[in-house]
């Protein structure tokens, strides 16, 4: 049995890139844990309606998926380049330590949104075997209007290696996303159901399977 931490700078991450292995894990009866980093707060202009809103959210989402547990490390969301690197280092590494997951799952590293960029790098730093030796797989995943809004470089293209079928979970992805209700775009926009499904038979085609999830592997420990 694996413990599965997903890192999400927000929520809706974890399901846009993860959803379907999220679900996929719970049906093999793997511990799984979802860290959410980032947080709306009065302090940004968020009013308390919103935020009370925003919450239920992450509780429904949390209960659709099963998760053993969420944490909230509750960092201003658009404002983690404000926080130095060895404090959200830290925050996360306390998470990590407590958890001792096995399998974890990062943003994509050259996500647009400089936030994502920020707590993949800060959590990647805590993924050291020599620091936390119970760390056996890391993996990337991509998030819908970030990862493909990346610079057109060739170190910042996203390149899966890894394919999850999710043909038996696409759907229930779906409705978890539908919670996130102010995150639903209309077609042809990225985070529309429209994009959402075509992106899951898109990954689905390289490994021929209707629906699946991609990611990036970054280290493996047999």
């Amino acid at each position: 049995m694996d413990k599965v931490l997903f890192v999400a700078a927000h929520p809706d991450d974890e399901t846009l890139g993860c959803g379907g292995t999220i679900l996929k894990y719970k049906k093999n009866k793997d511990e799984i844990y979802w860290l959410i980093v980032t947080s709306a707060l009065i302090e940004e202009g968020f009013d308390q309606k919103r935020i009370a809103s925003r919450q239920k959210e992450i509780e429904k989402v949390a209960q659709l998926y099963g998760f053993d547990k969420i944490i909230q490390l509750n960092i201003p969301t658009t404002k983690v380049d404000r926080f130095s690197m060895s404090e959200v280092v830290g925050r996360m590494s306390k998470v990590i330590s407590d958890l001792q997951p096995t399998v974890i799952y990062l943003p994509n590293q050259s996500d647009v949104h400089t936030d994502h960029q920020t707590i993949f790098k800060a959590a990647f730093s805590c993924t050291k075997n020599f620091r936390y030796p119970y760390i056996k797989e890391i993996l990337m995943y991509e998030t819908l209007s970030e990862t493909e809004f990346a610079p057109a470089l060739s170190k910042d293209v996203f390149i899966p290696n890894v394919y999850v079928d999710i043909e038996d979970y696409f759907d229930k992805k779906v409705e978890v996303f539908q919670v996130y209700e102010s995150e639903v775009m209309g077609n042809p926009y990225p985070r529309s159901i429209a994009a959402i499904e075509a992106l899951a038979r898109f990954r689905g085609s390289s490994i021929g399977k209707k629906y699946a999830e991609a990611f990036a592997l970054l280290k493996r420990i047999r």
